[in-house]
């Protein structure tokens, strides 16, 4: 067996919430799935597993990246349907977390495994030594874990737990299927309980019901400190135990409990008071409507743990926190907490001492290296930074010296002393070198699997250098540089990415330079977004200032690149992941192929602020619609989905997704690892240039709709207004939407260029740009960052 895993067809057993999206996951990557669970008592004997199936739809966020692949996974059950798993090259064992289940399950399944096929257990912390000793010995070698974060489409954590005996040949089979085929974030974890993210997650909510507690802060109060203030998610603690399932946390505290009778902080591994009172009436939290927090009407209300009943939410910050958490260096907002009097920073001080703490003294029996926990809480978790890097962000031997102070006075949660190598005159953990190990007091570096060759530009730690290849132009608006091959790379320099004039001209002046002397160009962006679209600040203030002219030169200029991205001599890729909205989606749409990550937003949303595309967007799509219907044919039947997306200025929820509303073509790549982007749009242009590309020959014969199509168009329209479904002026933005995508008012049929198309997007949008009404609605965008309808 090679590093590279041959995946064809996978079973999953369990059809509860994990199982299910794990199943829903595998079917967006086209991986054949069955999904597998007890049969009902009544009915249809895989009700259970159809029922899972049909809830995906209901779920948010969703995880399918299409609705229509439900229909793909097969439903099976464990009486009729154990021999569909001899077809299975991987079998995941996602059921309730109990060892006694878990292992029953596996004696029934083990006579009908194929004598290659892995079986891992999605296993949230029991161990998985443990759950082996009831396989047969000729299983041993094919067993692991591999634990999935919820929800497991989004989440891009997945940690690789081998027992004893596991083969490494599958070890990095399945670290390559999970990192390009899933888009997952690989960390391979030592089999204790709760592994890594679960293990210092779980304390790190522990250490904030303790400090809520003894200062007596209100939960909503502490979502507030321990979310975006600080770099989590901004659910904050108590919202994502809600969120989580107040039962499933229980679970996880248990487990610590149970599995770690030695453990310096053991007399913490409690479940608190008021989360047992929860559980046992049945508050488990956002599956049943209530749990740290309830919704009543539109009101959030937040348990008071005093009053043991709920109060209205929104209780926020003090003054002095508030002040505290905006000072940029990590050092000295450090310091300010640890020595305010404010109950509040002493929380924020208490919980990340705690964590810093915890999370040394445990390293080496955890993970291999700090790299592994610090990607682990960033990946699983959510946080900007893991506990070694806010640590080394601080100031390594100064926050070491606080911490020690603590333990000494008498303060921290445990006293068990700082480990030596925390104190060896260190000022890093992370460097270029690797990451610092515990176990070995070495250096590690990071892995070697083949895999990650396709991650030009790997997710970074603090303390790495940032890659930054060549660069060959820039000026305000992008910059064009390579990594020593034939492929030129342009990356936008402007806030959100939006286009700007500046970054116009340098999109054409980087095509004129690739042109001449690479292969092909990238359009990639060092981080998301792809592009917020067009400068929607600066357009306003040529509206506002009357400068007509400088607004129709910008437009003039944007359609004049698109065109350039278009007809290039060599071929132009966009690689796309995150928003890619307005001038965004415009660009990507005139490029040779586009590469997205699997969630890339993509729409062409003018509409919401009163504009139409006017990028060669709307010409895109009519010019598609033409083609598709070809001479004599029907025009308009193929204009309905593109005039629907563009005057409601919908938005894709994922590449796939942008396929079947045509912003994303057929042939257009979709990857799962957002780090594989490059790489792979790379490939795109060496292939393309390797094949002899020539871009398509100038259109001057595009079928349009023409003026019956407008009609119909309109007609649609007029009852939607009488309907009271959209305002006077969504009608005056759509009217001259489907006005454009028909090609004007002229004879059905009729035979346009590509410029006659252009040059119908120019004048609508000057002329609604004018618009009083549209002049709200930008105003209203820029102020509250929400869509105005007026």
């Amino acid at each position: 067996m090679s590093t590279t895993l041959r995946i064809r067809k996978v079973a999953v057993l369990g059809a509860g919430v994990m199982g299910a999206q794990i199943a829903a996951h595998l079917v967006n990557a086209n991986v054949d799935t069955v999904l597998f669970d007890l049969p009902s008592k009544e009915g249809d004997p895989n009700g259970i597993a159809n029922k899972a199936i049909s809830n995906l739809a209901k779920l948010s966020p969703a995880p399918l990246a299409l609705t229509a692949r439900a229909a793909a996974l097969t439903p099976a059950n464990y009486d009729q349907h154990l021999d569909l798993l001899r077809d299975c090259d991987l079998i995941i064992e996602a059921i309730a977390e109990r060892i006694d289940w878990k292992k029953d399950l596996y004696a029934k399944i083990a006579p009908h495994v194929a004598a290659h096929a892995i079986l891992a257990t999605n296993t949230s912390g029991l161990s998985v030594n443990v759950l082996a000793e009831v396989l047969p010995a000729e299983l041993h070698h094919r067993f692991c874990g591999v634990h999935f974060f919820n929800p497991p489409r989004y989440m891009h954590l997945a940690e690789l737990i081998p027992c004893a005996h596991t083969d490494a040949v599958v070890l990095d089979g399945l670290e390559g299927f999970l990192t390009t085929t899933l888009g997952k974030g690989v960390v391979r974890t030592k089999d204790t309980p709760n592994f890594i993210a679960n293990r210092v997650g779980t304390f790190a909510m522990i250490s904030t019901f303790h400090h809520t507690a003894r200062l007596g802060l209100g939960l909503d109060i502490v979502d507030a400190l321990t979310g975006a203030a600080i770099g989590r998610p901004k659910s904050g603690t108590y919202r994502l135990g809600d969120v989580v399932g107040l039962d499933t946390l229980g679970h996880v505290i248990r487990t610590l409990t149970t599995y770690l009778p030695s453990d310096p902080w053991h007399p913490h591994y409690q479940i608190p008071e008021a989360l047992a009172r929860l559980v046992e009436k049945g508050a488990l939290g956002q599956k049943t409507g209530a749990g740290f927090y309830r919704k009543q009407g539109k009101d959030i209300l937040v348990l008071d743990i005093t009053a043991g009943d709920y109060r209205p939410s929104g209780q926020q910050p003090s003054d002095e926190v508030t002040a505290i958490l905006k000072i940029r260096e990590a050092g000295e907002r450090l310091a300010k907490l640890r020595d305010s009097t404010d109950p509040q920073a002493q929380f924020l001080w208490s919980i990340q001492r705690d964590l810093f703490h915890y999370a040394a003294v445990h390293l080496a029996d955890i993970a291999d290296s700090a790299r592994e926990v610090d990607f682990a809480m960033r990946w699983g978790y959510g946080w900007k930074q893991g506990p070694f890097e806010s640590w080394q962000a601080a100031g390594w031997q100064q926050v070491a010296g606080w911490i020690k102070a603590d333990i000494d006075a008498g303060k921290a949660m445990s006293s068990a002393p700082l480990p030596d190598w925390v104190f060896d005159g260190r000022s890093s953990v992370h460097s270029d070198a690797g990451s610092y190990s515990a176990s070995s007091g070495m250096i590690s570096a990071r892995s070697s699997h083949p895999v990650y060759t396709r991650q030009l530009f790997p997710d970074a730690l603090l303390g790495e250098s940032a890659r930054t290849g060549t660069t060959l132009f820039e000026n305000a608006g992008v910059r064009l540089w390579h990594a020593g091959d034939d492929i030129a790379v342009v990356s936008f320099l402007t806030k959100g990415n939006t286009v700007s004039d500046a970054v116009l001209d340098g999109l054409q002046e980087s095509i004129s330079r690739a042109e001449r002397d690479f292969a092909g160009l990238v359009i990639w962006q060092t981080t998301e977004p792809f592009s917020y679209g067009a400068d929607l600040k600066g357009m306003a203030g040529f509206v506002q200032s009357g400068n007509v002219a400088a607004l129709e030169s910008m437009i003039a200029n944007f359609q004049v690149t698109s065109q350039r991205i278009k007809y290039s001599l060599v071929p132009v890729v966009a690689a796309v992941r995150g928003m890619a909205l307005g001038g965004g989606c415009e660009f990507q749409m005139h490029t040779a192929r586009t590469v997205a990550a699997l969630e890339s937003y993509i729409g062409l949303v003018e509409a919401g602020v009163g504009l139409l595309p006017a990028g060669g967007g709307l010409k895109e799509l009519a010019v598609r619609a033409g083609q598709a219907a070809g001479v004599g044919g029907d025009v308009f039947a193929q204009l309905k989905k593109s005039f629907e997306i563009t005057a409601m200025g919908k938005t894709s929820t994922s590449a796939l997704e942008a396929k079947e509303m045509g912003l994303l073509r057929q042939d257009d790549v979709v990857v799962f690892n957002a780090f594989e982007l490059l790489h792979v749009a790379k490939a795109q242009v060496r292939g393309m240039a390797e094949s002899g590309y020539r871009p398509a020959l100038p259109l001057r014969q595009v079928p349009v709709a023409g003026d019956i199509g407008i009609a119909t168009f309109k007609s649609q329209l007029v009852n939607m207004l009488s309907g009271q479904f959209i305002s006077e002026h969504d009608m005056e933005v759509s009217t001259r939407i489907a006005t454009v995508l028909c090609g004007g008012e002229i004879d059905r049929g009729s035979l346009v260029s590509e410029d006659w198309l252009l040059k119908l997007e120019r004048e609508h949008f000057f002329a609604l740009a004018q618009m009083p009404k549209t002049q709200e609605r930008i105003a209203h965008t820029l102020t509250t960052g929400k869509p105005l309808r007026n």
